[in-house]
């Protein structure tokens, strides 16, 4: 089974995530400041990362910059445990490359449904484009190796998550994604509070995909709907 390691300097909640996740048959280490827990990160190079902010000394987001920075736990996938619920907050968090947050006081059965949605992408081949149809439409290719899209000869790589989001969307190219439907196939659960999760990542997909589109916008939102891929 997979390891996990929780890095939160608050002890009990640590341990009833300890005992939680180990009941599910996982193995679980436990960091109790951020130094520590990048320490065993790099030492231990588990398959999922559970992460609080507010820790002393050094907090949650330097030490998701310094795991995503470290080439050889740089893919491990991040669920950020956090008090902050402002979008700002989320997006300092998915701009230095966290997978998915979950907002203090949280349940314990939500925990482990996003832990196991996002072990899925423990694979090097993201969840969603294990099984392709194409790879190749007009002039645009996806490249699963390193998570990248071309768009006529300019390369731009996307992280794991955005790459999923891309090939969703491009397999459907034309067509409406919901915003159910990208967060069941994506994230893997349905939560009704996490519109934000996806424009926040759907702002950012956007962003680099312009960098290479030469003006020509791929991404449209179809407002009340979800958001299409027009090729």
């Amino acid at each position: 089974m997979a390891k996990i390691l929780i890095i939160d300097d608050d002890q009990a909640i640590n341990e009833l995530i300890k005992i939680n996740l180990e009941l599910q048959g996982y193995e679980v280490m436990q960091a109790f400041n951020g130094i520590e827990g990048f320490a065993k990160a790099k030492q231990e190079e588990p398959a999922l990362i559970v992460l609080d902010v507010m820790m002393p000394e050094v907090d949650g987001f330097t030490v998701a910059q310094r795991i995503r920075q470290c080439a050889d736990i740089a893919e491990t996938p991040i669920l950020m445990l956090t008090a902050l619920s402002q979008l700002n907050d989320k997006i300092n968090g998915f701009n230095i490359g966290v997978d998915d947050y979950l907002t203090k006081p949280f349940e314990i059965d939500e925990l482990i449904v996003r832990v196991r949605a996002l072990l899925k992408r423990t694979k090097q081949i993201p969840k969603s484009s294990a099984v392709r149809e194409l790879l190749t439409y007009k002039e645009i290719t996806l490249i699963p190796e390193t998570y990248s899209v071309k768009i006529q000869d300019k390369v731009q790589k996307l992280t794991p998550i955005e790459f999923d989001i891309f090939n969703l969307l491009f397999q459907n190219h034309g067509n409406m994604v919901s915003g159910a439907k990208l967060l069941k196939e994506i994230w893997g659960y349905e939560p009704d509070d996490n519109v934000e999760t996806i424009r926040v990542h759907i702002r950012h997909l956007r962003s680099k995909i312009n960098k290479i589109s030469d003006g020509k916008q791929y991404i449209e939102t179809v407002y009340g709907g979800g958001y299409k891929l027009n090729v």
